[in-house]
């Protein structure tokens, strides 16, 4: 009998010693976007290695409308973590922009992955430079998305007005691409990944020779008219069949970020967590591949890092700016 009660008291200390850490644990929310799109599975992955890894944490990851509703929720402390586009982010941080009151005191923990500038067209349409769009007609994306905005800001840093420089569509990639290989469009925009899946089906179409518009002369344009928001990229060669050459563009990052307050050290676990075990969020979404510490130092955040993860950069001789 006295054994069993020996074990009985163990079992009853170790049940309540599990009961205390689970209620004192550290809970996380990351607020990522549809679950259709990526700012989901990276946050869910993410969330999966913070629960893992980081002691006493436990994450989720919760479906929100993206960038503006991410930085809002942060602002008003309903979630501890965002992803958000480096130029929503830098309009919540200023306090300016559309959906945007006042300054919200975000940083940045990490820089995730870009997102890529397209301006695609064919051979013999014309088109050696963005300034040769004039009198063109070009789909500049879907209504309302990132990449119509940011097509606009680039027709607009070359003096272009979107609705007399151009004869302008608003479509989306897979209409554009369509169009496109119709002729009746003379080329495209569209910001995302690479590669593309529109952009691919149009190089591999028998017949037609895709072309892609080097933009790597408006970033420092953009960079002034707009905010540090804008980092000079390339789409690497070969990156699209018969893409002979390195392609530059303008590129802008999506960024994981925290408010101000959070705590150095948990800031540190979680940048920390993430280096670590990028390989395990790259098997989730591939995206996750652009996840590196030299990335952070490639000016792709307007915004400032927070202690947290520039002590982790420190300790591993990288230079945050």
């Amino acid at each position: 009998m006295k054994w069993f009660s020996i074990l009985g008291l163990s079992l009853m200390l170790f049940m309540a010693t599990s009961l205390a850490r689970t209620q004192n644990a550290v809970r996380l929310s990351i607020a990522t976007g549809g679950t259709g799109g990526i700012y989901y599975p990276v946050g869910s992955g993410m969330a999966g290695l913070f629960s893992k890894y980081v002691s006493n944490v436990h994450a989720t990851a919760e479906v929100t409308s993206a960038s503006v509703d991410n930085c809002l929720l942060l602002n008003k402390s309903k979630v501890d973590l965002a992803l958000a586009v480096a130029d929503t982010a830098w309009d919540a941080y200023q306090g300016k922009g559309k959906g945007f009151r006042e300054k919200v005191p975000v940083r940045t923990l990490v820089a995730v992955y870009p997102i890529f500038m397209h301006l695609v067209s064919l051979e013999n349409r014309g088109i050696e430079k963005v300034t040769d769009l004039k009198g063109k007609a070009v789909s500049t994306g879907a209504p309302g998305g990132w990449t119509e905005f940011t097509a606009m800001r680039i027709l607009e840093s070359v003096r272009l007005s979107a609705d007399k420089g151009v004869m302008r569509s608003r479509l989306g990639p897979s209409e554009s691409n369509a169009t496109l290989k119709e002729k009746k469009i003379d080329a495209y925009f569209w910001g995302g990944g690479i590669p593309t899946a529109s952009v691919t089906d149009l190089a591999t179409t028998p017949g037609m020779k895709m072309k892609l518009i080097p933009l790597g002369d408006v970033v420092s344009i953009m960079r002034d008219k707009y905010g540090p928001v804008y980092v000079k990229g390339s789409i690497p060669a070969r990156t699209y069949l018969g893409q002979d050459l390195d392609i530059p563009v303008p590129l802008v990052w999506n960024l994981l970020l925290c408010h101000e307050n959070m705590k150095e050290d948990l800031a540190y676990r979680i940048v920390k967590t993430i280096f670590e075990h990028q390989p395990e969020l790259v098997a989730i979404q591939r995206e996750a591949r652009f996840l590196t510490l030299e990335a952070q130092a490639g000016g792709g955040s307007p915004i400032p890092y927070h202690p947290g993860a520039l002590r982790y950069f420190a300790e591993r001789g990288i230079k945050a700016k």
